[in-house]
Protein backbone atom coordinates (compact mmCIF):
# COMPACT_ATOMS: atom_id res chain seq x y z
CA UNK A 1 0.00 0.00 0.00
CA UNK A 2 1.39 3.42 -1.27
CA UNK A 3 1.58 6.64 1.29
CA UNK A 4 -1.72 8.01 -0.20
CA UNK A 5 -3.49 5.39 0.36
CA UNK A 6 -2.33 4.53 3.79
CA UNK A 7 -3.02 8.14 4.48
CA UNK A 8 -6.71 7.87 3.07
CA UNK A 9 -7.15 4.91 5.28
CA UNK A 10 -5.90 6.68 8.24
CA UNK A 11 -8.31 9.60 7.89
CA UNK A 12 -11.24 6.75 7.20
CA UNK A 13 -10.44 5.40 10.46
CA UNK A 14 -10.58 8.50 12.72
CA UNK A 15 -13.95 9.68 10.46
CA UNK A 16 -15.43 6.02 11.58
CA UNK A 17 -14.13 7.03 15.37
CA UNK A 18 -16.47 10.35 14.72
CA UNK A 19 -19.43 8.87 13.52
CA UNK A 20 -19.72 5.83 16.13
CA UNK A 21 -19.55 8.39 18.67
CA UNK A 22 -22.46 10.20 17.13
CA UNK A 23 -24.48 6.97 16.85
CA UNK A 24 -23.85 6.38 20.58
CA UNK A 25 -24.81 9.66 21.34
CA UNK A 26 -28.15 9.28 19.40
CA UNK A 27 -28.96 6.07 20.71
CA UNK A 28 -31.57 6.11 24.02
CA UNK A 29 -29.52 4.75 27.07
CA UNK A 30 -30.70 1.18 28.16
CA UNK A 31 -30.03 -0.78 31.32
CA UNK A 32 -27.55 -4.18 30.27
CA UNK A 33 -30.15 -6.36 29.58
CA UNK A 34 -31.30 -9.32 27.55
CA UNK A 35 -32.23 -8.45 23.67
CA UNK A 36 -33.00 -10.22 20.92
CA UNK A 37 -33.24 -7.98 17.41
CA UNK A 38 -33.88 -8.22 13.80
CA UNK A 39 -32.32 -6.20 11.11
CA UNK A 40 -35.74 -5.35 10.12
CA UNK A 41 -36.64 -4.45 13.70
CA UNK A 42 -38.58 -0.74 13.82
CA UNK A 43 -37.21 -0.12 17.38
CA UNK A 44 -33.84 -0.45 15.79
CA UNK A 45 -32.33 3.28 15.24
CA UNK A 46 -30.12 3.37 12.21
CA UNK A 47 -27.45 6.48 12.28
CA UNK A 48 -25.59 7.90 9.11
CA UNK A 49 -22.00 6.74 8.61
CA UNK A 50 -18.80 8.26 8.40
CA UNK A 51 -18.93 10.36 5.16
CA UNK A 52 -16.13 8.71 3.42
CA UNK A 53 -18.68 5.34 3.24
CA UNK A 54 -20.97 5.32 0.79
CA UNK A 55 -24.39 7.40 0.60
CA UNK A 56 -27.05 5.37 1.89
CA UNK A 57 -25.06 3.78 4.36
CA UNK A 58 -26.29 3.44 7.91
CA UNK A 59 -25.41 2.07 11.38
CA UNK A 60 -27.64 0.42 13.85
CA UNK A 61 -25.59 0.14 17.50
CA UNK A 62 -27.03 -3.18 18.98
CA UNK A 63 -25.29 -3.34 22.04
CA UNK A 64 -22.35 -1.64 23.88
CA UNK A 65 -20.47 1.29 23.07
CA UNK A 66 -18.16 1.16 20.24
CA UNK A 67 -16.04 3.70 22.29
CA UNK A 68 -15.52 0.78 24.55
CA UNK A 69 -14.86 -2.72 24.06
CA UNK A 70 -17.50 -5.77 23.64
CA UNK A 71 -19.81 -3.23 21.04
CA UNK A 72 -21.73 -5.27 18.70
CA UNK A 73 -23.59 -2.99 15.68
CA UNK A 74 -25.73 -3.95 12.29
CA UNK A 75 -23.52 -2.12 9.33
CA UNK A 76 -26.12 -1.30 6.21
CA UNK A 77 -25.32 -0.70 2.57
CA UNK A 78 -27.30 -0.46 -0.35
CA UNK A 79 -27.34 -2.74 -2.94
CA UNK A 80 -24.29 -2.37 -5.31
CA UNK A 81 -22.88 0.22 -2.72
CA UNK A 82 -18.66 0.06 -2.51
CA UNK A 83 -17.00 0.22 0.78
CA UNK A 84 -13.99 1.76 0.47
CA UNK A 85 -10.74 0.56 1.76
CA UNK A 86 -10.36 1.52 5.58
CA UNK A 87 -8.74 -0.55 8.81
CA UNK A 88 -10.63 -0.65 12.54
CA UNK A 89 -8.45 -0.34 16.02
CA UNK A 90 -10.53 -3.35 16.91
CA UNK A 91 -10.55 -7.41 15.50
CA UNK A 92 -13.98 -7.68 14.01
CA UNK A 93 -16.28 -11.00 14.42
CA UNK A 94 -18.83 -10.55 11.04
CA UNK A 95 -22.03 -12.19 9.69
CA UNK A 96 -23.90 -11.50 7.11
CA UNK A 97 -27.66 -10.90 7.38
CA UNK A 98 -28.88 -10.29 4.16
CA UNK A 99 -27.63 -9.64 1.00
CA UNK A 100 -24.31 -11.06 -1.20
CA UNK A 101 -21.16 -8.70 0.31
CA UNK A 102 -17.78 -9.69 -1.16
CA UNK A 103 -15.23 -8.29 1.35
CA UNK A 104 -11.56 -8.28 0.44
CA UNK A 105 -8.58 -7.46 2.64
CA UNK A 106 -5.57 -5.69 1.02
CA UNK A 107 -3.46 -8.72 0.27
CA UNK A 108 -5.92 -11.95 0.37
CA UNK A 109 -8.21 -12.93 -2.38
CA UNK A 110 -11.70 -11.12 -1.92
CA UNK A 111 -14.28 -13.40 -0.48
CA UNK A 112 -17.62 -13.34 -1.27
CA UNK A 113 -20.27 -13.50 2.33
CA UNK A 114 -23.83 -14.83 2.18
CA UNK A 115 -26.54 -14.78 5.00
CA UNK A 116 -25.46 -16.75 7.48
CA UNK A 117 -21.31 -16.69 6.56
CA UNK A 118 -19.42 -15.51 9.57
CA UNK A 119 -15.70 -13.97 8.84
CA UNK A 120 -12.87 -12.72 11.06
CA UNK A 121 -11.12 -9.15 10.54
CA UNK A 122 -8.08 -8.76 12.45
CA UNK A 123 -7.23 -5.30 14.05
CA UNK A 124 -5.67 -3.11 11.95
CA UNK A 125 -6.30 -4.72 8.71
CA UNK A 126 -6.90 -3.13 5.42
CA UNK A 127 -9.89 -3.98 4.01
CA UNK A 128 -12.91 -3.09 1.85
CA UNK A 129 -16.11 -4.72 0.13
CA UNK A 130 -18.86 -4.54 -2.30
CA UNK A 131 -22.39 -5.07 -1.83
CA UNK A 132 -23.04 -7.45 -5.08
CA UNK A 133 -26.98 -7.99 -4.37
CA UNK A 134 -29.32 -5.40 -5.95
CA UNK A 135 -31.12 -5.04 -2.40
CA UNK A 136 -29.19 -3.62 0.56
CA UNK A 137 -26.03 -5.66 2.14
CA UNK A 138 -26.79 -5.78 6.48
CA UNK A 139 -23.41 -7.09 8.09
CA UNK A 140 -23.41 -7.97 11.82
CA UNK A 141 -20.54 -6.74 13.59
CA UNK A 142 -18.94 -7.73 16.89
CA UNK A 143 -15.78 -5.18 18.10
CA UNK A 144 -13.30 -6.90 20.79
CA UNK A 145 -11.74 -3.31 22.05
CA UNK A 146 -12.92 0.39 21.10
CA UNK A 147 -12.71 1.35 17.64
Amino acid sequence: MNEKSMKAVLLGSVALVGGLGAIVAARAASPDQPIARTASDPALVWSACPDFMPAGCALSVLHGDPTKPNADLFFKVPGGAKVPVHRHTSAERMVLVAGELEVTFVGEPPTVLTPGTYTYGPANRAHGGKCLSSSPCILFIAYEAPV
